[in-house]
């Protein structure tokens, strides 16, 4: 088993060679070794010895690592075979009294409710095999008392992200390392050059709180893009109804569906103009607005008078 330290470059480098495996592109492997900017994400996280933490994509473990010394249980979800096994050696997931294979492999989330095994001096840890964006799409878990804390694949950060932020289901804090053009989305406000449709899938119910750069050399390998870190708080109160949801989605989709064309002409082909026409007048919208200047709580509004 590996020691449960911090993991430097140099060890990171030997473990990966020493274990034969090249990482992989497609998966977005770029892990983060740098210790100061793993101690930031784990400062903005704000955890607790209460807290239940849902990490996606540990890799080698440096942020698994610290999560489990601050937080009181841990889901880490590792879609590549070869780094389960790294992670199930390093933090002794096959040692007596502190899980097995097949428990940490069971029937999820039914046994979300089990006590998890923990590791020596640190919390509970529970490791997950699988693909995180089709096991999110595919079991309907409540995270409302969890946090998100994680360095997201890059490849598929973004939809990730939607998956999770649904309405009261949603994690109640998400402290995610992604891609620096993806950050700046999920971070813009109504007529910023970033703000569009992820912006308001996540907005709609995550509040955005703060952003830091992280330079690509606190990488291996480095990736070709720079890298932020962005955290996001649930809203106190949902802006809309849980039944409300999907014409929102359906009205900022449509809205968005082609940026520079004027957002009633788009809108045309689902409703109604002397709908749209009273709608817009009652938010104070005139019919040449483009989407990219209507802010969230405009679309909540219109969402509710063209139900």
């Amino acid at each position: 088993m590996f020691p449960i330290s911090r993991m430097k470059l140099s060890e990171m480098r030997d473990l990966l060679i020493r274990e034969d495996i090249q990482l992989t592109k497609s998966l977005g492997q770029n892990f983060l070794h740098d210790g100061n900017q793993l101690r930031r994400i784990i400062e903005a996280a704000e955890l607790s010895p209460s807290d239940k933490v849902l990490e996606i994509g540990p890799g080698l473990g440096p942020l698994t690592e610290l999560l489990l010394k601050n937080a009181g249980e841990v889901l880490a979800i590792e879609k590549d075979g070869r780094l389960v096994e790294v992670l199930r050696d390093r933090f002794g997931l096959n040692d007596d009294g502190s899980g097995s294979r097949r428990r940490e492999e069971a029937d999820f989330p039914g046994r979300l409710s089990d006590p998890p095994p923990h590791v020596g001096g640190y919390n509970a840890l529970r490791l997950l095999h699988a693909d995180a964006l089709e096991f999110l799409k595919h079991e309907p878990y409540d995270w409302h008392d969890w946090k998100l804390v994680a360095n997201l694949p890059y490849s598929v950060a973004s939809p990730i992200l939607v998956e999770l932020a649904k309405g009261e289901r949603s994690p109640s804090r998400i402290v995610a390392t992604l891609q620096l053009e993806v950050a700046r989305r999920l971070m813009a406000q109504a007529g910023d050059d970033d703000y569009g449709l992820l912006t308001l899938l996540v907005q709609l119910d995550f509040e955005p709180r703060d952003s830091f750069k992280i330079p690509a050399g606190c990488f291996f390998p480095q990736p070709d893009v720079d890298s932020a870190c962005v955290v996001l708080v649930r809203r106190a109160q949902p802006l809309l109804p849980e039944e409300r949801r999907n014409d929102f989605h359906r009205i900022v989709k449509r809205a968005f569906s082609q940026r520079r064309k004027m957002m009633m002409k788009l809108l045309k082909a689902d409703w109604p103009e002397a709908a749209l026409t009273r709608a817009f007048t009652a938010v104070g919208l005139s019919p040449q607005t483009r989407a990219e200047t209507v802010g969230v709580r405009q679309f909540v509004a219109l969402t509710s008078l063209l139900r």
